[in-house]
């Protein structure tokens, strides 16, 4: 993974995760890897990767079983609003990137539609 200089890895990897997460790629009650395995997979700090963890089940993502290690929540509700939290930053950032750019909602709205159409063809 490259890591954006300008945010937390921890924040980095925690999105990666959630990724995962709300696209089912890590389904509801599945087994995270351990805080090491993690550490290794993300070439990060173990410390770090009890931070991701800890960070995840604060926003009730994901869940420690005392001895048997981390689990993806089982709760579809919480799995569901946090796709939507990340959809609404995502077209928020876009927003911004168009204004930034001079270019209004509504013009941001038809360049939507004509890439959409283009990737229709």
């Amino acid at each position: 993974m490259d890591y954006d200089p300008n945010r937390p890895i921890y924040l980095q990897v925690m999105q990666a995760l959630t990724i995962d997460i709300i696209t089912g790629k890590r389904p509801p009650g599945d087994k995270l890897p351990g805080g090491r395995e993690l550490a290794g997979t993300f070439s990060i700090n173990p410390n770090t990767a009890a931070r991701v963890y800890q960070e995840l089940e604060r926003e009730g993502l994901c869940e420690t079983r005392r001895g048997l290690g981390t689990f993806v929540t089982a709760d579809p509700e919480r799995i569901r609003r946090a796709r939507e939290e990340m959809a609404a930053e995502a077209v928020r950032h876009f927003l911004r990137e168009m204004e930034t750019l001079g270019i209004s909602q509504e013009e941001a709205r038809q360049l939507i539609r004509k890439q959409e159409e283009t990737n229709d063809a």
